[in-house]
């Protein structure tokens, strides 16, 4: 399977010739010219990294990072203007992993490119390994067991509902997209049915929170999707 990018610049130009290189390296690049519209593209495929030109229409490049890291991990390579040292500092304090000041030699962006995606994608297979049992707050998941413990009690869950605590869990802290959740549960294309998950979520808060209506592990992300609490 191949690895995608998202570029998101203004420099229509620019796109095009970076999404030449990279999918020379078997890469598959999109690109988009604004923040709003890079923002929901991160929505709709998953990424394996984000080229981030700083000076943006609208949202700059700083916005959108920050919305960036609201929602995801991936790997952000920001694109700063000749000499701009601010902006490489605020962007790596932002979040940024790497920045390329404009113009820039396209064999360094390729190495900069792969390097990201390389380190993105060994620490993500390092983290899929499933472990088997998981405890927080309160809360204890056994993966070989299948039972999910509350306290001193062990509360019933069918098998959908505890594959979605299980996968939000493993992912503490980390916001997962209802298409994210949906593809990993049920193992298809997402069907866009927002009210199967928002139901699975329903029953799961009934079950393990203290209070379902101020949930302590399940947190919705509005308009996203859903996050195990990384406070727990």
């Amino acid at each position: 399977m191949k690895n995608n990018i998202l570029i998101i610049d203004d420099d229509i130009e620019l796109c095009k010739l970076l999404k030449k290189c990279v999918e020379k390296e078997n890469l598959t690049a999109y690109f988009v010219h604004n923040g709003m519209d890079g923002l929901n593209q991160l929505e709709q495929i998953n990424y394996h990294l984000i080229v981030l030109d700083v000076m943006l229409p609208g949202m700059d490049g700083f916005q959108v990072l920050q919305k960036i890291r609201e929602m995801s991990t991936v790997p952000v390579l920001m694109l700063t203007a000749k000499d701009a040292n601010t902006d490489k500092v605020n962007g790596l304090r932002s979040g940024a992993d790497d920045y390329l000041t404009k113009p820039f030699d396209v064999e360094e962006f390729i190495a900069r490119t792969l390097s990201l995606i390389r380190r993105y994608t060994t620490l993500n297979n390092s983290a899929n390994e499933k472990p088997h049992r998981l405890s927080f707050q309160n809360l204890t998941i056994d993966l070989d067991t299948r039972i999910v413990q509350i306290g001193d009690g062990q509360v019933e869950l069918y098998a959908k509902e505890f594959d979605i605590l299980y996968y939000l869990a493993k992912n503490k802290g980390r916001i997962l997209t209802k298409q994210q959740i949906y593809e990993e549960i049920w193992q298809e294309p997402y069907a866009y049915d927002d009210n199967n998950i928002m139901g699975y979520i329903s029953k799961l808060r009934k079950q393990i929170e203290p209070d379902s209506n101020n949930p302590t592990y399940i947190q919705t992300v509005k308009g996203v999707g859903y996050r195990f609490s990384r406070e727990v």
